[in-house]
């Protein structure tokens, strides 16, 4: 294992700006085991395999910032223990089966300036990484050209690009990569290196504004109710709502509204088009309302107000 570089530090009032790589580790498939299994099995599940994930941090001299429901956030001081540290990851909850269940995750790590404020960290690179985790797929390792070229070179030859990406701070596309954990790669798919894919970027969180209420939807908040019962985080008066009416809800790099209502809901974009959602779904982009079980020209119209905000989607 090779020794940890110092850690540059520049004064920043309460704040330092330290270079660190940060890495994410989310548990996949969370959601599914609460319906399945219960709140109480499926949360001592759950947090059996953050332990074996926050276990692998002090073997590669990484420190445990904070857990995020189903999620691990940690950083390192040194890119090439954290690509180390991640592939150790993968592998142990591989191995690992906490009450009979096959756990998997994905992770997402990025080396850059970052605030350091007490014991936690923020900034561009922490939101990057954290855009990685969510668009790697179950088993993955992704991390960002730069990242890669800090790494050592017995690290570099574990990576491979993958697709392409715009990361929050920057206007250019760049290579995302990935870092092959498993020993055996026959089953890993062969990359076209003619293909230029590029992944959705983070285009920041989605406000939603109901009378004098503003919401955010973001990685932690990634999910809205809206109807007319006591429970919905957005609650409305109209008659023609259903109690549970719609839910909006995050899914990677996007948010979908989804209708379950007994009379559909219309979204109206700034353009003036209107799309009636029943039993349905829709991608929410841009700026526009949503009227709940009345179309805009039935008044008197009850409109939910949605939009884009620039902050970072993946901002912790």
């Amino acid at each position: 294992m090779s020794g940890s570089r110092p850690v540059s530090v520049a004064q920043t009032g309460l704040r330092d700006v330290r270079t660190l790589t940060v890495v994410f580790a989310d548990i996949c498939g969370s959601t599914r085991m609460y319906a399945s299994l219960g709140d109480q099995a499926a949360r001592v599940i759950i947090d059996a395999g953050l332990g074996v994930i926050a276990g692998v941090l002090p073997e590669y001299r990484g420190r445990l910032v904070k857990t995020l429901g189903d999620e691990v956030m940690c950083v390192f001081a040194d890119p090439s223990l954290a690509a180390m540290a991640a592939i150790e990851m993968q592998a142990r909850i591989a191995a690992a089966r906490p009450g009979g269940e096959r756990l998997e995750i994905h992770v997402g790590m990025h080396h850059g300036p970052v605030l350091v404020e007490g014991g936690d960290v923020f900034g561009d690179t922490v939101n990057a990484a954290s855009y990685l985790r969510a668009v790697a797929c179950a088993g993955q390792i992704l991390t960002t050209e730069a990242t890669v070229v800090a790494l050592s070179r017995a690290m570099r030859v574990r990576t491979r690009p993958l697709f392409f990406g715009v990361l929050k701070g920057s206007t250019a596309e760049s290579a995302i990569h990935q870092v092959i954990w498993q020993a055996d790669t026959a089953l890993l798919t062969d990359i076209n290196v003619r293909s230029h894919n590029l992944v959705p970027p983070d285009e920041g969180g989605v406000l939603v504004t109901f009378a004098d209420s503003t919401l955010r939807i973001d990685m932690q908040r990634a999910e809205l109710v809206l109807g007319r019962g006591e429970a919905c985080d957005v609650r409305v008066t109209d008659v023609f709502a259903s109690r549970r009416h719609a839910v909006l809800a995050l899914r990677r790099t996007q948010v979908y509204l989804s209708d379950y209502s007994a009379n559909g809901t219309f979204v109206q974009r700034a353009n003036g088009a209107v799309v009636h959602v029943f039993r349905n779904e829709v991608l929410l982009e841009g700026v526009g309302d949503i009227s709940l079980g009345r179309a805009f020209d039935q008044p008197p119209v009850q409109p939910i107000r949605f939009r884009r905000d620039r902050r970072a989607l993946y901002r912790v």
